[in-house]
């Protein structure tokens, strides 16, 4: 599924007409879609209250046209009027035809009006602005959303937005002031770049994507893309009667130090779990015994050491003359940044990383690269996992601006360093060297604990291992890391979360993949 600015959503729309979707059958389609989409969510609208908040243009059409819908069905609809709409709009004209109460802002005593209907509403529609407005919001819009801002802080109703919550940028995820935090938004066919950035994404509340009939052609050339279950069904590797381990190809995991001895076992655990036909774990001899003793599938690869967890200056070298067993090399996870593990990753670099199977560089790996000028250069087709304190450090760039444009800094950066970046975080973005870009439709708090990284980059390095490309495995790695999550969450809560739960829950999520009864976090309909 792509993502979309405003100017191709426009395009598209535009595209529409030519192939017998004319504006006002799209706009029937769009307010139908999100009828449906607003009835799932509040299991049924039969004697709710609706309040639809209806602005001037074609987001205020939307609206009309769910309004319309939601009333056939039973809801109790109210419509309030940011501005006079024409007599000749036909979903006007049909809403007054079903006897909807209305009223339109244009005195005091009106905005009093619509706070007592908040006193007793069920839900409320956005259906103000969409993708079109860039100007500040003012005046009467301005004064409607502080009403229901300043309701809502006393009263229990769902807010809904149409498309986008009024107010917040399609492109930037930039917000005004004035608008509004919602419960849920339902976007219109395609989902809007914007509702993946901060702070864009805090306002949207959980996203819902609606079918409203674009033809496929209209997308072509869009090179970002929602993360969803259809998609990432296709890309899972398959799983031969006839196979051995060799098979399912050889991962080598690299890391681990005297503090941050768990890492490895959470990543090594990853790539099993994710079916590599055999996890190596090389870490100092000192931390061997530990991790043997509690990862008994894995085999072991012992590393010097001059103090515990701490590799010899010979560690690198006994790294290189191994890795051409193996189809997929893990590097960085519970590392540490020690002189020692500096040393040992500038060794690394002077090897030649274009040397190394298919590389996932993680963690401290990252932290340690990032102190080095130009680091990337040498490395070529590897998978780049930073979360966005690190992508600050390997950028050199404020965190405030990676967050508050993550696709667009995914996508430079990829292409700067002709490497994938995965830039994990709520919504985490995968991106590759040549433009093309995803993005994950999973945001879930309970994954922002120690470890869960290391689960992710195991996941990766085991479908390396088992032949998909670098940016095929970093995708299908970040769908599976967080419909895990997600299972988890549906299970225990987001609260008390451990990166070891995704671990079992991992093998769960392919398997519902493979039945077509996939988690969901971005509903699609």
């Amino acid at each position: 599924m792509k993502i979309v600015t405003a100017a191709e959503m426009r395009r598209i729309e535009a595209g529409c007409a030519p192939l017998g979707l004319p504006a006002p059958l799209l706009m029937e389609k769009a307010g139908l879609a999100f009828a449906r989409a607003v009835q799932d969510m509040i299991c049924g609208v039969s004697g709710r209250e609706v309040l639809v908040l209806v602005g001037p243009g074609n987001n205020g059409g939307d609206g009309l046209v769910a309004a319309r819908h939601l009333a056939r069905w039973g809801a109790q609809v109210r419509l309030y009027f940011l501005k006079t709409r024409p007599e000749s709009d036909r979903n006007w004209q049909m809403c007054q035809e079903y006897g909807l109460t209305s009223v339109e802002v244009s005195r005091d005593r009106d905005l009093c009006l619509l706070r007592d209907w908040l006193e007793t509403v069920d839900v409320v529609i956005d259906a103000i602005l969409g993708t079109g407005n860039s100007r500040p919001l003012a005046g009467d819009i301005a004064a409607v959303l502080t009403a229901v801002q300043e309701v809502q802080s006393t009263q229990h109703f769902r807010i809904i937005a149409l498309d986008l919550p009024s107010g917040l940028d399609a492109d930037s995820g930039s917000v005004d002031p004035f608008c509004l935090t919602v419960n849920d938004t339902v976007t219109l066919g395609l989902p809007k770049t914007g509702l993946f950035n901060m702070p864009g994404m805090v306002k949207a509340g959980k996203i819902t994507v609606v079918d409203i009939g674009i033809p496929e052609g209209l997308t072509s050339g869009i090179k970002k893309e929602l993360l969803t279950a259809e998609d990432t069904r296709s890309r899972l590797p398959e799983r031969p009667f006839q196979a051995n381990k060799g098979t399912f190809g050889k991962t080598l995991v690299v890391g681990g130090s005297e503090n941050y001895i768990g890492a490895v076992y959470l990543a090594a655990s990853g790539a099993l779990r994710v079916g590599a036909g055999l996890v190596t774990v090389s870490v100092c001899r000192s931390l061997l015994p530990l991790l043997a003793s509690r990862l008994t599938e894995a085999t072991y690869l012992s590393l010097p050491e001059t103090a515990p967890g701490c590799p010899a200056p010979g560690a690198a070298q006994v790294i290189c003359r191994e890795t051409h067993r193996y189809n997929a090399l893990l590097i960085g996870c519970g590392l540490g940044q020690s002189p020692a593990a500096e040393q040992f990753i500038a060794s690394l670099r002077e090897y030649g990383f274009s040397r190394l199977p298919g590389l996932v560089l993680d963690a401290d790996a990252l932290n340690l690269l990032s102190r080095v000028s130009e680091w990337w250069h040498g490395l070529k087709g590897a998978v780049l996992t930073p979360h966005p304190g690190e992508m600050a450090r390997l950028t050199r760039l404020p965190l405030e601006d990676i967050q508050a444009d993550r696709v667009e800094t995914a996508r430079r950066f990829a292409l700067e360093w002709n490497n994938v970046v995965i830039l994990k975080g709520a919504y985490t973005v995968i991106a590759s060297p040549d433009g093309s870009c995803r993005v994950s439709q999973f945001a879930n708090p309970g994954l922002a604990t120690a470890g869960t990284g290391d689960v992710l980059a195991g996941t990766v390095a085991g479908l390396l291992a088992q032949g998909m490309g670098p940016y095929e495995a970093a995708s299908l790695a970040v769908y599976l890391h967080g419909a895990a999550g997600e299972m988890v969450r549906r299970k225990s809560g987001d609260t008390g979360m451990l990166a070891g739960d995704l671990i079992t829950a991992l093998p769960e999520v392919i398997k519902q993949l493979k039945g077509g009864t996939p988690a969901r976090a971005v509903a699609c309909y």
